[in-house]
């Protein structure tokens, strides 16, 4: 289970503390689509979707991860059973109709975004009061990629997240092993670099529980909700560490540390870490541990 994460929502004051759920789920929703990008790390695509089926519905929130894969949200005031299998039934019509989610990315984000879709991907978001031990079994015997995710309201200005459980769909979450790095051509994998690799992977796996990767062509995402380490394939003398750090927090040293905000790179962040060698992995260990917590 990951830690409690506030997020300031008001410029009132606090006039209470102790936490409470939304007086109806709707609440919940409202709030959670108007940040959506901030608190799931998920770019908003459209509320109460109509799904053209025999039985009808409506998917609460549909999204776009940072990764690119499709994600369907779903909200529940407190606890409830059919949160999940509700959930199960919008993804299962999501992937049988791809040209309508497609087409939903293509007008709301783009023809890029929507030619960059993650297929293999895609994502349950369940956001409830709470969930029972029963609800955390089920999700980690399912093949999908889902997330619980239980809120709480803290007085007048806080609401916050706490991931209770979260399975990464046909990929294992990652083990804390030594092995040579997937997504790393074949080519790299010899010499200083490809060691290099291997241990990147293991500090960044080693930061806490919960930690999945998720495999683009060119990086590497390392993700709780969200991504907090986005890993790029070895260049010839190092490789390339994007995080979700605040370069304006950090006293960055050239050809170590770098801001990129607003420069294109792949992968998410917008502090790069410039790694050469194990020592520089060393050096870079607070800076690894900040983002893995503001995932």
């Amino acid at each position: 289970m990951s830690g409690l994460k506030l997020f300031h929502t008001t410029n009132s004051g606090v006039t209470e503390v102790m936490p409470r759920l939304a007086a109806v789920e709707a609440d919940v929703q409202d709030l959670v689509e108007a940040h959506m990008e901030k608190m799931l790390g998920v770019r908003f695509l459209a509320s109460e979707f109509v799904i053209d089926c025999v039985d009808g519905g409506r998917i609460d929130s549909l999204g776009l991860d940072e990764n690119g894969a499709p994600v369907v949200v779903e909200y529940k005031r407190g606890t409830d059973a059919g949160v999940i299998n509700q959930g199960l039934y919008y993804m299962a019509w999501l992937t049988n109709h791809m040209d309508a989610f497609r087409n939903l990315v293509r007008d709301r984000l783009g023809v890029t975004a929507a030619s960059q879709i993650l297929w293999s991907a895609p994502r349950l978001i369940c956001v409830a009061g709470d969930f029972t031990r029963y609800d955390a079994h089920a999700v980690r015997e399912h093949r999908r990629s889902i997330d619980l995710v239980r809120y709480r309201y803290f007085g007048s200005d806080h609401f916050g997240l706490e991931t209770v459980a979260s399975v990464t769909g046909h990929s294992a979450p990652a083990k804390r092993v030594r092995r040579r790095a997937a997504g790393v051509p074949a080519r790299s994998q010899d010499g200083a670099m490809a060691e290099l690799a291997q241990a990147v992977d293991e500090v960044l796996v080693g930061l806490g529980d919960g930690v999945t990767r998720v495999q683009r062509k060119q990086y590497r995402a390392y993700r709780r909700l969200r991504n907090f380490a986005s890993v790029c394939p070895p260049q010839q003398t190092k490789i390339l560490v994007y995080l979700k750090v605040d370069p304006n927090e950090v006293d960055l040293v050239p050809g170590f540390t770098r801001d990129v905000t607003g420069l294109g790179h792949h992968g998410t962040g917008d502090l790069e870490l410039q790694l050469r060698t194990e020592r520089d992995l060393e050096r870079a260990g607070d800076l690894l541990r900040l983002s893995y917590a503001a995932a």
